[in-house]
């Protein structure tokens, strides 16, 4: 048995990990792959953190292509194979002529959820402008939505799958930099990397916009290290890198940025 409380201790998205910690003792104990439903960027984070402390269990997250949000995790004894193959997902396309009644991703969402499915078995929508959009989803839900996912908005769809890698996705932007900073602050590392003052910075990060490693952080002088991903809702996210202390016993970053 999996300590269970003990590995919930301190967890935000407490109901999300315990579901997903039931489903861990199904492993062990068919000694078969089991699935998550698709899990958002800090439930994922947060589950893989509390299952990186047990040795006997394996984890896998995919979204369908490599800079997917939402995932499937996929959770199996570590002695299994375990690939993305394992992970079951599948895309729609949703086209439409969406020129003269644009619709956004929040449209695209609603829509889909108005056919009765829930949240979380739907996972990153990719929106195409005038010809409509794509999905991920779980596979049983694909006949489904093909019947009934038949308008977004006022303009009507034809919801067919396709294969992944018909997926029209855009690469992210980067930009690398290097800053030299006193100490490794988030107000300092955020700043330097977004192009802000410490001070607006510091207004972003009281105000709860502001996320390391998908967990919304409000003090700005909290630490960051190599690994870590701050995001600002709106300005994109920022990875930070390769940290090496100077001969003035200051701070040189590298850093990623992701627009």
């Amino acid at each position: 048995m999996l300590p269970r409380e003990e590995l919930l201790k301190g967890v935000e998205n407490r109901d999300i990990v315990a579901r997903v910690i039931d489903q861990a003792q199904q492993a062990i104990k068919t000694w078969e792959v089991v699935l998550t439903d698709f899990l958002s960027p800090p439930e994922l984070a947060e589950t893989q953190q509390v299952f990186s402390r047990l040795t006997e269990l394996q984890t896998l997250a995919w979204g369908g292509y490599p800079q997917a949000e939402r995932q499937r995790l996929a959770i199996a004894r570590a002695e299994i194979p375990l690939d993305v193959s394992r992970v079951a997902v599948a895309a729609l396309d949703i086209s439409g002529n969406f020129l003269f009644d644009t619709a956004t991703h929040r449209d695209f969402l609603g829509a889909m959820l108005g056919t009765g499915i829930v949240r979380e078995k739907i996972g990153d929508i990719i929106v195409l402008g005038e010809r409509g959009a794509q999905a991920i989803v779980v596979p049983e839900l694909v006949e489904f939505l093909e019947m009934n996912l038949q308008q977004v908005r006022s303009v009507p769809v034809k919801t067919q799958r396709i294969e992944l890698s018909e997926l029209k996705i855009r690469e992210p932007k980067k930009k690398e930099l290097t800053t030299v900073e006193a100490s490794l602050r988030l107000d300092a590392i955020a700043s330097a990397g977004f192009g802000t003052s410490r001070s607006k910075m510091a207004d972003l990060i009281d105000a709860g916009d502001v996320r390391v490693n998908w967990k919304e952080v409000t003090q700005a002088s909290t630490p960051v290290k190599p690994g870590d991903l701050i995001a600002i809702r709106g300005k994109g996210r920022l990875e930070v890198g390769e940290v090496a202390v100077t001969k003035k016993e200051r701070y040189r970053v590298q850093l990623t940025r992701y627009v």
